[in-house]
């Protein structure tokens, strides 16, 4: 029988990428998602892999949506914690609304979706919690001061609950991607994009397949040893 793996944010983007791999891998996939029904169901149509809709910002809804998933699918094995938004603003221009959405759904979306498949698989003795984070969470960025403070606390978030669940079989790691040929990077004007690329060493954007792959190695029961670990994969653009 196949691990059951959930990966939030996994209809678009990067988290679709990582739901086929997942898959091509011999996982079960459940893919949550937000709040594009249309997207959802052309990528449901496409892979055969089951979208389920709820805000990782909200605990209750996580824990219902995880019981959902459980109750069609089987416990979780794999949660792959990708969703995330952006609310970019210089810090004196930036709203308390602007911070909190960031926050309710990049650092505290992550304790909320954790927090409800950590009981099953501490008393199965085995668990792969993958947290996506980003090069603006090791380096910080102009304009993102609530995104950057969010994803370097999903590091420190994974490097203690690591200690928590090593004795138990689960693992608790991050990626930090750097700059991904994603839609929302493709659709910024050109001359950014080039200005972006020129900061990266190996010259190119990332591919949504390589933080997938990534993902992949550290969902396998090969990388059992490694935990609280974080893999930059930025193209050399920014050494932790």
């Amino acid at each position: 029988m196949s691990r059951i793996a959930l990966v939030t944010g996994g209809s678009r983007g990067i988290g679709a990428a990582i739901s086929k791999a997942l898959q091509a891998a011999g996982f079960t996939v459940a893919a949550n998602y937000a709040g594009n029904d249309d997207a959802a169901r052309a990528f449901t149509e496409e892979t055969g892999i089951k979208t389920f809709k709820w805000s990782v910002a909200e605990y209750d809804a996580c824990a219902q949506g995880v019981a959902q998933v459980e109750a069609e699918l089987g416990p979780i094995d794999v949660l792959v914690n990708n969703a995330g938004i952006t609310r970019d603003a210089p810090f004196h221009k930036m709203t308390p609304q602007q911070w909190k959405e960031v926050i309710d759904t990049n650092l505290s979306g992550v304790f909320n979706m954790t927090h409800p498949v950590w009981p099953g698989m501490r008393e199965r003795k085995y668990g792969r919690i993958i947290n996506i984070s980003s090069i603006n969470g090791q380096k910080g960025q102009f304009g993102q001061v609530n995104y950057s403070a969010a994803k370097a606390g999903d590091l420190g978030f994974t490097k203690a609950l690591a200690q928590e669940g090593a004795r138990a079989n689960i693992t608790v790691n991050a990626i930090c991607p750097g700059y991904i040929a994603t839609e929302m990077v493709m659709a910024v004007p050109e001359k950014v994009r080039e200005s972006i690329i020129s900061q990266i060493p190996v010259g190119r954007l990332g591919e949504p397949d390589e933080i997938a792959r990534a993902v992949v190695f550290l969902a396998s029961d090969e990388a059992g040893f490694i935990t609280g670990s974080t893999i930059s994969a930025n193209g050399g653009q920014f050494f932790a």
